[in-house]
């Protein structure tokens, strides 16, 4: 098997965790909720892991998403990445000459301009809830629809009814309202999916110019009624990866490989190591930061949150 490399996307709905072998071939990728509690998930999926590849060497790791400072510091990460990055590095292995990166996650969205396989402009919404993974699941829940099955609805549509799409709470509004009024669920949804689509469009998307090869990557690119909403709103295709849902931790994977020195990860024994995270308020000044630290086995591991170079 050689080395591998391991990745990790600590996001606030999911924590995805993909192994490659040094040539980037996925091995074995790990989705989970994260639930609030991220250690214990990166835990539960390195555990995993080693299950089922009892034998592995892993020659480096990374870490990206919300809570990648705080999974770098548990598994000792030789590489520490934004979402932008890391993103951007995947979809231009999945797809040579990539040059617009659409991604709505669980509770954000952003787009990536690329060029040469570089990002060269990005932006990101995570206002407004409106179009991201969690609020279509709570809609699906709502009705009764398994979140699987939920973009197929939009596809048996014949017409769709226009939703107000602009802010969660509208837009479910406006749903009940056209259910009362004896609209089918099929065109209900597809109204959903085409209106959370131009809220994207129109805000996360804003002034930007969308260029052939476009990749549709997070967890929401599994909905084939968002897919098709774009393609009818942007006149494009729109490609969905094979692994569109993990491809965070499949990007700061790939960078950990590239970054070729002897790897800081600290073994899959932190499966079973105990780490608890405290806080504290510095008032040595009036800015009174929060202070974190993180400790494994109550020794002390890291600490950060102040503005100044007091506790680092």
């Amino acid at each position: 098997m050689g080395k591998c490399f391991l990745g990790i996307d600590v996001g606030s709905v999911s924590t995805n965790l993909v192994l490659i072998n040094s040539s980037g071939k996925i091995l074995n990728k790990i989705y989970e909720r994260t639930q609030g509690k991220p250690i214990r998930v990166i835990k539960k999926g390195l555990g995993l892991i080693k299950d089922k590849f009892p034998e592995v060497e892993i020659g480096g790791v990374g870490t990206t998403g919300s809570g990648r400072k705080l999974a770098g510091v548990v598994v000792g990460a030789d590489v520490v990445k934004n979402e932008i990055t890391t993103h951007s590095v995947a979809a231009a292995r999945m797809k040579p000459g990539v040059r617009t990166v659409l991604e709505i996650g669980g509770q954000d969205s952003k787009i990536i301009i690329l060029k040469d396989g570089v990002a060269v402009d990005f932006a990101m919404n995570s206002v407004c809830a409106a179009g991201t993974g969690s609020f279509l699941e709570q809609q699906a829940a709502r009705l009764g629809i398994p979140i699987e099955k939920f973009g197929m609805y939009a596809l048996q549509a014949q017409t769709s009814v226009r939703i107000a799409g602009r802010c969660s709470v509208f837009a479910e509004s406006d749903m009940i309202h056209k259910q009362q009024m004896g609209h089918d669920m099929p065109e209900i949804i597809a109204g959903l999916c085409e209106a959370l689509v131009r809220n994207y469009l129109n805000n996360v998307a804003k002034g930007k110019e969308i260029n052939s090869p476009v990749i549709f990557q997070g967890g929401v690119a599994a909905n084939v009624g968002i897919k098709k909403a774009f393609e009818e709103e942007l006149e494009k295709e729109v490609l969905v990866p094979e692994h569109h849902d993990v491809m965070g931790a499949l990007g700061v994977a790939l960078l950990a490989a590239e970054k070729g020195t002897e790897s800081n990860f600290h073994g899959f024994e932190i499966a079973n190591s105990n780490y608890d995270t405290r806080s504290f308020a510095c008032e040595e000044c009036p800015n009174c930061c929060e202070i974190i630290n993180i400790h494994c086995n109550e020794n002390l591991m890291a600490r950060w949150g102040g503005k100044c170079s007091r506790w680092e």
